[in-house]
């Protein structure tokens, strides 16, 4: 079994990387990840002179480690945030990652990106009978406001037709979402940026920041130190010295998955016969879809905890004893990978994006970051160009995580109190 994602081990390389630190450029876009390569791409095509500064590899973190959906809809229940922040701001907030979606296809098409980007659809399933009235209420609510006409309930009579599990209790049916193929997203998403003119550095960590004027930074470097005209901070969960504003909003949560060895198509259609994206209604619930080699992605919030090689190894045997619990007829069948990632988590599972002390930056998706990020990087050329309107994320406030400094102690203390949550709801 491999310790390494799926994703990055069945992607190409990226050739086209820069090998030397220019003194100065008009932007530099701090992390390799698909905000930052999207960004790049963008304001490479205007002519933008701009350096992505990555510390490791391209699309080697949270983007090349994740369970590769890209679904529309939002983490949230549609109802309680509507409740919260009115219907046409709530709305607003559908839509945009409604135009994510769209966006990561349009892009893929333009540029010929090899990543099997699929219009796949996602199923909701309720963990629970009474999750499957909440989801009967989202759908009434998505239909009669308009926010998704292109959504279904699939009773549990008929759910077998989607998911082949004793498990649920019926599921909300979203068509716009769609899967994709993340490592070769990442890769092709760079290699459309080079092709542009963008400079893309590897193995660059950013190690200080010295503001001049206005937008204007001395960025210190493990190549050197670079003179940029804006910067754009992109690093998500791997945000740490000298990011410290960033650091105490944004709290890395870890997320763990594995992929069996290749199935036949006849285990494909024992499981999983719509080749859907699927998560669950529980708090600490789980994710999983069929990979283009036909392997069952499978992952989740498996423990509370941080990944690293041991956490990792734990997380994958709960998660290999959940699998089977969902679908009892992969008995017997080899776990191939077992990897972990970081997810960028805000309070509010909502992401954030703007301006602070000079520095441009978009991050906290929460993870949604697939389609997100990449929409989410052109946004952000926009705004450095002076769009501010085009951020959906403008006027939300960001307070720091209450006695969170430098590492999340609490995080043990978060999974009991959501493992409590879906115990008693």
């Amino acid at each position: 079994m491999m310790r390494h994602p799926y994703w990055l081990d069945t992607a190409p390389g990226f050739a086209a990387a820069a090998d030397s630190l220019p003194g100065s450029c008009e932007v530099a876009v701090i992390g390799g990840g698909f905000t930052g390569l999207s960004a790049a791409l963008a304001l490479a095509r205007k002519g933008v002179d701009v350096i992505v500064m990555e510390a490791g590899q391209v699309a080697a973190a949270a983007s090349g480690r994740n369970g590769g959906h890209c679904n529309n809809g939002l983490a949230h229940d549609v109802g309680t945030l509507t409740e919260k922040l009115g219907l046409e701001p709530a709305r607003a907030l559908y839509q945009a990652f409604d135009a994510a979606v769209d966006r990561v296809e349009q892009l893929v098409e333009q540029e010929a990106i090899n990543c099997d980007f699929r219009r796949s659809g996602k199923i909701k399933l309720a963990a629970k009978p009474a999750h499957y009235h909440r989801l009967v209420k989202t759908h009434e609510l998505l239909s009669r406001e308009g926010f998704d006409l292109d959504t279904a309930l699939v009773p549990v009579s008929e759910l077998g037709q989607e998911v082949k599990s004793s498990q649920f209790h019926g599921g909300l049916l979203y068509r716009r979402s769609a899967m994709v193929h993340v490592g070769r997203l990442g890769i092709g998403l760079a290699e459309a940026a080079s092709r542009q003119g963008a400079r893309i550095i590897e193995h660059t960590r950013v190690s200080a920041l010295n503001r001049l004027a206005g937008t204007r930074h001395d960025i210190t470097s493990s190549r050197g130190t670079i003179r940029a005209e804006k910067v754009l901070v992109a690093t998500g969960a791997c945000t740490g010295h000298p990011f410290s504003y960033f650091r105490r909003r944004i709290v890395p949560v870890g997320s763990f998955i594995l992929a069996t060895e290749p199935l036949t198509p006849d285990q494909v259609n024992s499981i999983m016969p719509t080749r859907r994206t699927a998560v669950t209604t529980k708090n600490i619930g789980n994710y999983f879809r069929v990979s283009p080699d036909d392997r069952l992605i499978f992952g989740g919030r498996a423990r509370f905890a941080l990944s690293n090689a041991d956490s990792d190894a734990k997380s994958g045997r709960i998660l290999e004893r959940t699998m089977l619990q969902v679908f009892p007829q992969l008995a017997g069948t080899g776990i191939a990978y077992c990897w972990g990632g970081l997810l960028d988590v805000t309070t509010d599972r909502l992401p954030r994006a703007g301006q602070q002390d000079g520095l441009y930056y978009s991050m906290g998706y929460s993870g949604h970051g697939v389609q997100m990020s990449v929409y989410m990087g052109e946004v952000m050329a926009r705004v450095m160009a002076g769009e501010t309107e085009a951020n959906p994320w403008r006027d939300f406030s960001w307070p720091p995580v209450p006695a969170f400094a430098t590492s999340p102690w609490f995080l043990p203390l978060v999974g009991l109190y959501y493992r409590f949550l879906d115990y008693v709801t």
